[in-house]
């Protein structure tokens, strides 16, 4: 198990220890009155009904809880292990057997479901599927544990449930009282039911993992929600706000200063913007804060050295100007401390020697320079330390070989020297590894310069993260890297070499065969032959930029877990049908390849695809119809094909899409109407230019696309790109999360320029090069936030008045937007130019 996870258990634990605390001491009795009958007794047939599974992946410190209840003690269940009675009447109002190693079934004839008094559950952490669960119930949390209405806690999280029948909206409708409720892992398949908001009772609410979507403000681990946060009033009593991985944006208020009571602020991996409030620094309760992966400017507030009692600071991946942090080491009670790509600069902060208590720092991708200081040898409880991409040079300290639990040590692309004691390396850094005592978990040799695979990996049998990316090896992947944490690698990462085969495989394709295996990227080497075939449990594979040769194996059709699938510039033949099978497809990426026939239709109901690539291709034939069903769609790529059909008004349904590229197709006839005022909501880039489409320019689609008539003033500054958020549910970390960054082909002035990231807030038009006739209206102008429209190489007139221009390209600024490219040439005739554009920018 994870360290992210362990920990998240110890504080699930504490907690409920001190709301144990909290219901013993309220008891205004000194005398414990005698154990319910009806109780005891429904313990005991609970305690029959599972087996105990001491071999269960689970918290260190889980044991079976329930052996210590014994038949002979009947009229003393209260003193029993997990179990807490109320001492005025004797009656049962606790249960907590989190980490119990249950093995079983909960259904609906349960005896815990006698407890009508309980107030406070707790079962979270055991195993309530598999085998023993009749098909019918198939894991569903019976419906029974809601006729449990005295409940204010209740914690179900990681085990596997669904709460499907009755819903996620029951239990809120039911509890009414619910002062903290804990269903993370819990398969819920459904909208946030809006009346959770009415709960004025909520303290804590966890539902990572949940499969929720719509829009809502109280949620974690779901990257399909989206929101906003409110004002918030001096009287809340907030005192755990957990928004990680959502798709919540917007600004951070002020007023989240108010929040005196809160303990815990999560919102990594969210899209954020703006400054970080001053206000922040009035939390002086907060143990946990975490902005990281967001979109935040300007400077680190000097206000949070107020916050002394974190034990936890997050603040990596944002875009935060350049700055040194001297107020660090005011919080000596922190322990995970994470500051990658913050724009530090200068010296590693020296305030940073008195966090003793860290055991994990994280200073990788700023501008800090110098020397590694010796002093970091002195925070003994490390266990991951990340110094890579920076710009130290000089030589490595001897000082952090006394980090005797380090776990992970990155001290890639810098200018180092030296060698550690142990096995020599040949790396610019001369990093050496005692290959007889160190049994890394994570280990990252990114960029330095390796010519071969390192030796000593040969006897790394417990690693999880391999990092080998961007180096210069060569020649062949032997067969012992195949068998490098056979049974527990999670993530491999060969990328960016000149690896050209694998040394010996007995089939075609080639099978890989790790266990566990999540993460899997090849690309860029210079692999030949057929596509390999990663192991079952893969979620994100990319093997882009090779030499690879046939067809996508149908083997691949049983890859159920996969979320992100990355093939171009390879392959070619047909595309199986069997595709449609990958229902947790999140990003599906087979451009500039040779497949050919028609796209399959392969998009089922409830999809999750948000990005479909198979651009330059020989895809032929209608677009399939079956993309309708994706509606959390965002980017849809389709140029460089010969697709013959009409324009898809069809996909105006998306409620997400943001991107449509048509380019340099069959598509043709005229693009007529939209079928509503609101379709293509969210649309902001479109690309139909190089096809036959013919009438007037789609003005009535040019009226409903809203997102291109709000302008953005800070588009030329705005560091934001589009991303795909994708989360990978691991047994040993709880969830890796990773960002990949959208790309798409535009012409502006005759040339293709490829972004290889598409900035968030593009607001782009391209209609070249087709047969649009007419007049070029002024409802143009209406489009405030367009930054590059392109309408060349048609048939259009400008007031009817009969003077031949080439190319024309004006920097114009027009309302309150910024276009940066505005082609009319090749057109028939344009009138005053001036005054068309004097009257755009009238609009």
């Amino acid at each position: 198990m994870g360290s992210s996870m362990r920990l998240l258990i110890s504080m699930r634990l504490l907690f409920f220890l001190s709301i144990f605390h909290y219901l013993n001491s309220s008891s205004s009795l000194s005398t414990q009155p005698a154990c319910k009958d009806f109780e005891s007794s429904a313990f005991l047939q609970f305690k029959q009904s599972f087996k105990i599974n001491v071999s269960a992946p689970s918290d260190p410190s889980a044991y079976p809880k329930i052996s210590s209840w014994n038949s002979r003690e009947r009229n003393d269940c209260c003193s029993w292990d997990g179990v807490l009675c109320d001492r005025g009447t004797g009656y049962v109002i606790g249960l907590d057997l989190s980490s119990s190693q249950l093995y079983g079934s909960c259904n609906s004839s349960s005896s815990l479901f006698h407890l009508v008094y309980i107030q406070k559950l707790n079962l979270a952490d055991n195993d309530f599927n598999y085998s023993q669960i009749p098909p019918s119930i198939s894991g569903q949390i019976p419906p029974e544990i809601f006729e449990l209405s005295n409940l204010v806690s209740l914690d179900l999280s990681f085990n596997p449930l669904k709460l499907q029948k009755p819903g996620l909206k029951t239990v809120v409708e039911n509890y009414t009282s619910l002062k903290h409720l804990y269903l993370s892992s819990v398969n819920l398949s459904s909208p946030v039911p809006h009346i959770l908001a009415n709960l004025s009772s909520l303290k804590s609410l966890g539902l990572g993992g949940c499969e929720l979507y719509s829009e809502f403000p109280i949620v974690q681990d779901n990257e399909n929600l989206t929101g906003y946060l409110p004002e918030f009033h001096s009287s809340n009593p907030l005192r755990i706000l957990r928004l990680a991985n959502t798709g919540f944006s917007g600004k951070l208020p002020d007023s989240i200063g108010n929040l005196k009571s809160l303990i815990e602020l999560n919102i990594r991996s969210c899209y954020f913007s703006g400054l970080v409030p001053t206000s922040l620094g009035n939390l002086t309760n907060l143990t946990i804060l975490f902005l990281s992966s967001n979109n935040f400017l300007g400077q680190i507030p000097f206000s949070l050295a107020n916050l002394t009692q974190l034990s936890q600071l997050g603040l990596s991946h944002n875009s935060f100007g350049a700055q040194t942090l001297p107020w660090l080491g005011k919080q000596t009670k922190l322990t995970n401390l994470r500051l990658a790509n913050t724009n530090l600069y200068g010296d590693i902060p020296s305030s940073l020697k008195n966090l003793t208590q860290l055991t994990q720092l994280t200073l990788a991708g700023n501008q800090l320079t110098g020397q590694i200081p010796p002093w970091l040898g002195n925070l003994t409880q490390l266990t991951v330390l990340d110094l890579g991409t920076n710009k130290f040079h000089g030589s490595i300290p001897q000082s952090i070989c006394r980090h005797a639990n380090l776990e992970y040590l990155s001290l890639a692309s810098n200018n180092l020297s030296g060698r550690l004691s142990g096995i020599h390396l040949s790396l610019p850094i001369n990093l050496t590894f005692n290959a007889s005592t160190s049994k890394p978990e994570l280990l990252g040799l990114n960029a330095c310069n390796l010519t071969e695979s390192p030796t000593f990996l040969r006897s790394q049998h417990e690693l999880m993260i391999l990092y080998l990316a961007h180096n210069k090896i060569q020649g062949q992947i032997p067969n012992w890297i195949l068998n490098i944490g056979k049974q527990t690698l999670l993530w491999l990462d060969l990328s960016s070499n000149f690896l050209t085969t694998f040394e010996s495989f007995n089939h075609t394709p080639p099978i890989l065969l790790w266990d566990s295996l999540l993460h899997l990227d090849l690309s860029s080497n210079k692999l030949p032959g057929s596509l390999p075939v990663p192991p079952l449990s893969i979620a994100q594979y990319n093997v882009s930029n090779n030499k690879l040769t046939g067809e996508i194996s149908p083997l691949f059709c049983n890859l159920s877990s996969i979320v992100m699938l990355y093939l171009s510039h390879n392959l070619g033949g047909m595309l199986p049908k069997c595709l449609k099978k990958l229902s947790n497809l999140v990003v599906l990426n087979l451009q500039n390849n040779n497949f050919r026939g028609i796209l399959p239709g392969i998009y089922m109901e409830q999809s999750r695809l948000k990005a479909i690539d198979v651009s330059y291709n020989q895809l032929e034939g209608q677009v399939p119809r079956s993309l309708s069903n994706c509606t959390m769609l965002e980017i849809l790529l389709l140029g460089n094909n010969p697709f013959s059909d009409i324009f898809p008004s069809w996909l105006g349904k998306l409620p997400r899409l943001r991107v449509l590229s048509l380019q340099s197709n069959g598509f043709h006839s005229a693009i007529g109407k939209p079928e509503s005022s609101l379709d293509f909501p969210k649309l902001q880039i479109i690309d139909v230019s190089s096809n036959n489409f013919t009438g007037k320019l789609p003005y009535e689609h040019f009226q409903s696309w809203t997102s291109m008539k709000v302008a953005n003033l800070t588009f030329d500054k705005d560091n934001a790109y589009m991303v795909a958020v994708i989360s990978t549910p691991s047994p040993y970390f709880y969830y890796f999360r990773s960002h990949f960054s959208y790309s798409l082909e535009l012409t502006n002035k005759s040339i293709k320029t490829l972004y290889e990231k598409i900035q968030d807030h593009l607001v782009a038009i391209d209609l070249s090069s087709n047969k649009f006739d007419g007049e070029i209206s002024r409802i143009i102008g209406n489009l405030k936030g367009l930054h590059l429209l392109n309408i060349s190489n048609n048939i259009l007139t400008v007031l009817n008045f009969p003077i031949k221009f080439d190319w024309v390209v004006i920097m114009m600024g027009y309302g309150s937007g910024l276009i940066i490219g505005f082609v009319i040439g090749h057109n028939l005739t344009i009138r005053k130019l001036g005054r068309f554009v004097k009257n755009l920018r009238r609009q």
